[in-house]
Parts: C-alpha cells; structure tokens; sequence
C-alpha cells in the first residue's frame, strides 16, 4: 500500500517549458543588473569569489559577468552560477515578473491527496531553494506546506539506483510503500530497481498499455490504492 509519492517536477508537476522559456532567459537578461546591484551583498560576493576560482584567475566585475553570461548560453551546470540563478528567480517570484507553473491537475491531485494521509515529496535535478521557490509562488498559491520534505541530486543522481534507496532510508519506510512519479524512463528503472512503486507521465503523447511502467496523461488517472509496477496487478 502507498504511503508516500516522491514526484519529480519538470514534465510531470510543471512543464519543461517553464524552465526552458521563462525561468531560464529571465536569469540571463537580468543577471548583469542583479550582480552589479548586489555585488556586495553577503549572499552574493562569495558567489563572484568562486567564479574567479573556477576560472583560475582575477576577473573584474564585468569579465565576471562575461563568464556567467557565457557558462548561460553553454548550459554549463556550474554551482556558483545555479546559486545566482536562485537568486534572481527568487527576486522574479517576489516581484510578481512570473509564477510558478503548475499543471492544475497536479495542483489538484496533490491537495486531494495531502488531505487523505499521504506524504509528499519533490525530488529534483534543480535544487531544493528552486523546487521551494517554484511549489511557493504558484497560481495556485503556496503550495509548500503540502510537502513533506525535498530531495535534490545532494542525495544522488536521478538515474541511479542508489538515489532511491537513499531517500527510502532517509524517509524510513520500505521502498514498496513509495510512488515514484516522472516524464524520464531511466529515472523510474531507477526507482523501481529500488523497489518503488513507478508510474511515468506522458502529458503530450498517448499512453502505451506494454511500457515498462504505467503510462498515466495527467495525475487525475492515478489511482494509488492499486500497486502500478508492470506486472503487478
């Protein structure tokens, strides 16, 4: 019996386009103005400290933000870079410039199911600040207090099955009792190489009755009274 669902969030919570066409171009054309207004703030001048130890070198403030400009467009996934995209995504929410996306049945479905008993967690590739910046300023309000507890790839990568036994320890209970919920394949092999329970979310193509995990369209075609795995019925 389910206990708890641990959901990922781009592609099956929220849409993969949030991220790529809002929050993403957002961080780059604000991001110069952002470091040249808060250079000296507590929370961001170690962030400029480790761009010039990432690079070897003494860069002014203007080649810093040259190279975080360029790390942007190379996709490159450096932690002082993700620490300042935090930040001015943080900014972006508390000015109202966007809210977090949220498929309505996710919103719905999560509710529906904090009220029944279940427990709820996020686990995902983006880190915690985000996953909390996202869940707290949604259309549909804060939706923080809905989760219990948030897992980032701190507790490894989503594609390894040890990842998942880790957060099965973590939460202490027995993987069987833990709904796993992703738009990636090789995350919910992952997952059910634990002995999660998976279901895969396929919100823009037509769910194949033989795929390896049971393909759902929305959260509104999950039903976590029956066991999900293939072959578990």
């Amino acid at each position: 019996m389910i206990k708890a669902i641990v959901t990922d969030i781009e592609g099956t919570t929220s849409s993969i386009l949030f991220v790529k066409d809002v929050l993403f171009p957002y961080a780059r054309a604000n991001l110069p103005d952002y470091v040249r207004c808060h250079e000296r703030d507590p929370q961001v001048k170690p962030l400029l400290d480790d761009v010039c130890k990432e690079v070897g070198s003494e860069l002014s403030l203007e080649q810093i933000i040259a190279q975080l400009i360029q790390w942007i467009d190379e996709d490159k996934k450096v932690t002082p870079l993700k620490s300042l995209q935090g930040l001015i995504w943080e900014a972006g929410y508390r000015q109202g410039d966007f809210k977090g996306h949220l498929y309505a049945d996710a919103a719905e479905k999560l509710k529906s199911w904090k009220a029944h008993g279940l427990d709820l967690y996020v686990y995902s590739s983006g880190s915690v600040y985000a996953q909390k910046l996202l869940f707290g300023h949604t259309e549909y309000g804060d939706l923080t207090p809905l989760f219990s507890g948030y897992f980032d790839t701190h507790i490894g990568g989503k594609r390894e099955q040890q990842s998942y036994d880790n957060i099965a320890k973590q939460l202490d209970m027995p993987a069987n009792q833990l709904l796993f919920l992703s738009d990636i394949k090789e995350e919910l092999d992952a997952a059910k190489a634990a002995g999660f329970e998976t279901i895969w979310l396929v919100r823009d193509g037509t769910p194949d009755p033989q795929a390896e995990h049971r393909q759902v369209n929305n959260f509104n075609q999950i039903d976590v009274g029956r066991n999900t795995h293939r072959g578990h019925k």
